[in-house]
This record gives structure tokens, sequence and C-alpha cells, in this order.
């Protein structure tokens, strides 16, 4: 005789860390199709995503244009207000200490990422800056959700960009 739950998919939850984090990877693999470093992230109150964005430094020129720099000043605009108190930041790779900061300053309450950074990371990797007990805020961490698949992401990316380079210095002329 069957189990009574053979068959059956355990229902969908649109508010858990892993369908949000797909969320990211999507916006991560946006970047990678324009050329940008596959970083991407959501942000989300009350299980509503409210903004998403992936990198677009090569493509805006701007070395601030980091997909979590760019999602909050999303959520801000969405919520008319640079306090976002009850917002959790999704995000492939762990963040740099810049947007670190900026996630401080506009108090996220939690930030939930793929991929350690251990060379350049704020939130554990090189350093802590998310829970640096001498700020006035601190995040709540949640790390590797999803850490395969966006190590895999910008693994591919990297990967490609060499191999392009190689191409392009076979085919420059000799001196």
């Amino acid at each position: 005789m069957p189990h009574p739950d053979e068959g059956f998919e355990e229902p969908l939850n649109l508010t858990s860390d892993t369908f949000l984090m797909e969320q990211a990877l999507r916006q991560a693999r946006r970047a990678f199709q324009a050329g940008e470093v596959p970083v991407g992230a959501v942000i989300v109150h009350d299980g509503i995503v409210v903004a998403r964005a992936h990198n677009q430094v090569e493509t805006l020129k701007d070395a601030t244009a980091h997909a979590e720099m760019l999602a909050l000043s999303q959520a801000q605009e969405a919520f008319g207000d640079w306090r976002l108190n009850d917002c959790d930041l999704y995000v492939t790779k762990e963040p740099c200490p810049m947007c670190a900061g900026a996630i401080l300053h506009c108090r996220i309450r939690r930030v939930i990422f793929g991929v350690g950074d251990p060379k350049g990371g704020a939130a554990g990797g090189l350093l802590n800056l998310l829970q640096q007990p001498t700020l006035n805020h601190r995040c709540e961490i949640t790390p590797g959700v999803l850490e395969g698949e966006s190590l895999a992401v910008l693994q591919s990316f990297f990967k490609a960009a060499r191999e392009a380079a190689k191409e392009r210095k076979n085919d420059s002329p000799a001196d």
C-alpha cells in the first residue's frame, strides 16, 4: 500500500530562503548575460520582493553599481524612506565593505547570502562589518544559501572571461 504522502510534493514556500535566493540567482544570471560580474540581489519585506537588481558596474561605468547598492536604492524609493528596518536582503555573494556599510546605514534586518568571499567579504569572510558591536545597528547573517549554485555562476563567468582574454591575446598580431 502506498504511503499517504507518496506522489505529493511539498507545497512551494514562496517566502523560504531557498526560493528567495533563487530570485537573486536570476538577477545574477542577468548580470552574466550583460557581461557583468554575476551577482544578484533581492530585498524582501513581509514576504514580498520589493527590489531586484544585479551588478551594473561596467554598464553604468559606476564602481558603486553593485547589486546590493542598486537594490537598496530601489527599496528606499519604494518605501519613500532610507530606513529599511523590516527588510531582508538576499544576495548571491557575500557583500563587500562598501555594500555592508550601506546595508547597515539602511538598517536591513537580515542578510542572506550564497557564496562567501574570504578575500573581500564584510559579513564574516574578510571581516564582519554587519555585526560590529561598536556600531549602532547589526544585521542577522545567514550564509551559504544555494552556495553551490552561486559559486557555479561566478566560476562560469570568470572561466569565460579568461578564455575570451586568451583568445584576444592569440588573435593580436605579433610584435
